[in-house]
């Protein structure tokens, strides 16, 4: 008899403390004060609207908005909201891709050029060599910054775009290591295209979407409708939240046109987790093609917050965090940012959208990671401002030096007229300097987009893009033999210091060289 109450004593005492265990390290609820918690955070960044959807062991615990879709309107944001999501779109990429490989119609392996074959790089190896794993890791080699700016040619077609990658330059040699890059991403859904006779954009919404219930997802801003439910994009630009136009992403769909919400997005979140590639009775994608995807492919550089070893999947990088696998990816176009992070072994997945640029979501993805792995004294909110402020206060500092350092005494080395022509580059194709009102312009591709050009000094020049949201560069001329100006040079920005400061400061810069067209006799 006290044998049996030892164990039934040792019995309740394992229980009692499984019980006292469980709220703190497997949180099911959301914080009590989440949303209070939200609303001053988007009070202190100047956010005009966010949303947010939670699932947890298969499913939907939160979904709610936040603010408002549009500055200085009273409509609200709520779960249906539809915002860009940019990057995230890759990883959809990549589904449609498992598919096709599921249904035998190719394999990760296979050789782009075995599907495209007029695809070309500017390394025959490559071009022999590279496979759609290639594209989807990442890998290829080839430059990420002017890829992103051949997808400022909303008029080119995603063919013409890809064509234009034979004339690109390797950043790295094939295969030797993670080179992000965009344009990689939209061969990869034109493989799609030419596996299956049907577009990416029809493909995803057939295979993807409909199934999914993902009714407010389409792939392109030409198909929302702007009176509906719809966030409208902003960007902070000397200290102020201001709105700023839509920008046509389609050449570049497969890497990150898709526009959703947070409401259709937690289906596809639960499509990942749980078992992979099933939402409720359907299989999407097979098991073996979703771990394929899930799977670490390449290194990449480790990101904040604290990750030692960080990868790219198909679509997806993959981290750990106190123990946690997880699964990540940001999108960042005009105006909209988006950050989907999950966490498979414990069923868990986030999506956090918001219609300016900043940091603050990443602070929202991380406390609620530390909320449902019972990780407590971590504000990640003061951590992601304190950083954001230093990142502000390096950016200001170094944008005063680059104007300090400007020779405004310094006469021009051109006559203005002696520069107005048309100058062109293999991949990145024509721009038009013209004079209007005295002041010199840069129309680039047919006017898709132009920058008034301000005298800085000696032959450069500071271009301020009429589009508000692209910010300034810089650009100068350089003579030929006979001393005119024949070429024509643009330093093109990526990944500024801190776009709230300016374009510039970046530390991820590529210069295009324009070279002058002479009339014929």
């Amino acid at each position: 008899m006290k044998k049996s109450n030892y164990f039934l004593a040792i019995t309740l005492i394992w229980f009692g403390t499984i019980s006292l265990i469980i709220p703190v390290t497997a949180q099911q609820a959301m914080p009590d004060d989440f949303a209070e918690w939200i609303e001053e955070g988007m009070e202190e960044w100047s956010i005009p609207g966010m949303a947010v959807a939670v699932v947890k062991d298969g499913e939907v615990i939160f979904e709610s908005g936040f603010g408002v879709r549009r500055k200085g309107s009273a409509e609200r944001v709520d779960e249906n909201t539809v915002f860009g999501i940019a990057s995230v779109s890759k990883n959809m990429t990549a589904a449609a891709l498992a598919v096709l490989a599921d249904e035998g119609k190719l394999s990760w392996d296979d050789r782009v050029v075995d599907h495209i074959p007029w695809f070309e790089l500017s390394d025959p190896h490559a071009t022999s060599q590279v496979t759609i794993h290639d594209l989807l890791l990442h890998r290829t080699g080839v430059g990420r910054i002017l890829g992103n700016r051949l997808q400022f040619m909303t008029e080119a077609s995603r063919d013409e775009v890809i064509y234009r990658t034979r004339y690109m330059d390797f950043e790295a040699p094939f295969r030797y290591g993670f080179v992000y890059n965009n344009v990689m991403y939209s061969l990869a859904g034109q493989v799609v295209e030419y596996v299956e006779g049907v577009s990416w954009d029809d493909f995803l919404e057939e295979r993807f979407f409909t199934p999914l219930g993902m009714t407010n997802t389409n792939t392109s801003i030409t198909k929302l409708d702007e009176s509906g439910n719809v966030a409208w994009p902003h960007q902070e630009i000397k200290g102020e939240v201001v709105e700023i136009p839509r920008r046509n992403w389609d050449n570049a769909g497969p890497a990150g046109s898709v526009n959703s919400s947070v409401s259709d997005m937690t289906n596809w979140m639960l499509m990942q987790l749980g078992k992979p590639g099933k939402y409720r009775d359907s299989t999407l994608i097979s098991g073996r093609n979703m771990a394929a995807m899930h799977r670490p492919g390449i290194a990449m550089p480790p990101s904040d917050p604290y990750d030692y070893q960080s990868s790219y999947g198909l679509g997806w990088r993959i981290t750990d965090y106190e123990g946690a696998r997880l699964l990540l990816h940001g999108g960042a176009t005009d105006g909209f940012n988006t950050s989907i992070c999950l966490a498979p072994d414990q069923d868990l997945g986030i999506i956090v959208m918001s219609n300016n640029f900043n940091l603050f979501r990443e602070a929202i993805v991380y406390q609620l990671l530390d909320h449902f792995l019972g990780i407590e004294n971590n504000d990640w909110a003061a951590h992601y401002r304190d950083r954001y402020l230093s990142r502000y206060e390096l950016a200001s500092e170094e944008r005063k030096y680059i104007h300090e350092s400007r020779k405004e005494d310094l006469p021009a080395n051109f006559e203005a007229d002696s520069l107005l022509g048309l100058f062109t580059h293999q991949a990145y194709g024509e721009v038009k300097i013209g004079m209007e009102d005295g002041n010199l312009y840069a129309s680039f591709w047919n006017g898709t987009i132009v920058a008034d050009l301000e005298y800085w000094h000696g032959d450069t020049y500071r271009a301020v893009w009429r589009n508000p949201a692209q910010r300034e560069e810089f650009c100068w001329f350089t003579a030929g033999k006979d001393g005119t100006p024949v070429r024509f040079h643009f330093e093109f920005n990526l990944r500024p210091i801190l776009l709230q400061v300016g374009a510039y400061p970046s530390n991820y810069t590529r210069v295009v060289e324009f070279e002058k067209q002479r009339l014929s006799n």
